[in-house]
């Protein structure tokens, strides 16, 4: 496949280490069949969606420009052992068709609400890595019955929570830069019409280079468990990572009253993509938290 990398070299670097996890995710060839696949109509799109495996339903909700197999291929197979598994590709992303409704945080936790909605599935844990993370905060913010236990992996509810180099990445991102990448060739392989390529790309990088902030106030009244997970040079601002935790009753010294009921976990020499690769790493705390 040629490839071509224009811009500044940090978004070179990106490329090749998002190639990298896609070379080895493709080597390891584990994918498992879904026992249930569609799409829900909701919000005046369809959403596609996987259903494996049966017991408590988890969400999971991939990141901007992944498809399940691409964010969560080496989870699902684990994870659907011994629980209910409902992962969903959001608007224009794998199966999902590309509408022109435009995307926002708040229209796209409602898309996965709406999954709820037509799988029946009242409430359920909920996990979410890094845009797929801001999304999951929100449907916790704006509907928590609905999520029993969050999980957030490399992500925030603010943009502040990143550290500015990477808000800056993300601003200055042009669509030429995506052209013959991996996320391509994820898309390629699934999408219903991957025409609208282009189309997507320049919708999402406006998603992606809008500032948003879901409120300190807003996270701090959240009730259900939380399990944050942060690669140590993910891009987070650890500083803000902090604050958060403490947010949501961490940071304290539990050797002077309770452990907190939220969990927040920094695995070391992990980046932002890296970090997905590290399945044993992340399903151990996803088997601890989530029990």
């Amino acid at each position: 496949m040629k490839r071509i990398f224009k811009g500044p070299s940090v978004h070179k670097a990106v490329l090749i280490i998002v190639m990298l996890f896609f070379t080895v995710f493709q080597s390891k060839g584990q994918q498992l069949k879904p026992a249930e696949s569609g799409y829900a109509p909701v919000n005046g799109i369809k959403v596609y969606y996987e259903v494996y495996g049966e017991g408590r339903p988890i969400v999971l909700i991939h990141g901007a420009f992944y498809t399940i197999q691409m964010n969560w291929g080496q989870l699902i197979p684990e994870l659907s052992k011994t629980r209910k598994v409902i992962a969903i590709e959001m608007q224009g992303h794998g199966h999902t068709p590309f509408s022109d409704r435009k995307l926002d945080l708040a229209t796209m936790a409602s898309d996965v609400e709406g999954v709820m909605n037509y799988l029946k599935v009242d409430s359920a844990d909920v996990a979410g890595y890094s845009m797929g993370g801001s999304v999951a905060y929100q449907l916790s913010i704006q509907s928590p019955k609905r999520v029993t236990k969050l999980v957030i992996i490399s992500s925030t509810y603010k943009s502040t929570g990143w550290r500015p180099e990477v808000t800056s990445a993300f601003k200055s991102f042009k669509p030429e830069f995506f052209m013959h990448s991996p996320f391509q060739a994820g898309y390629d392989a699934v999408a219903p019409d991957t025409t609208k390529w282009t189309k997507f790309v320049e919708q999402m990088l406006a998603f992606v280079g809008t500032s948003f902030n879901m409120g300190d106030s807003n996270v701090a009244k959240l009730t259900m468990p939380v399990l944050i997970i942060s690669g140590d040079n993910d891009g987070l601002d650890k500083i803000e990572l902090i604050k958060t935790y403490q947010l949501l009753g961490g940071a304290v010294s539990a050797d002077l009253g309770p452990m907190p009921k939220s969990h927040l976990a920094i695995v070391p020499s992990q980046g932002h993509v890296s970090l997905m690769m590290e399945t044993k790493t992340i399903l151990g705390y996803l088997d601890g938290f989530l029990k």
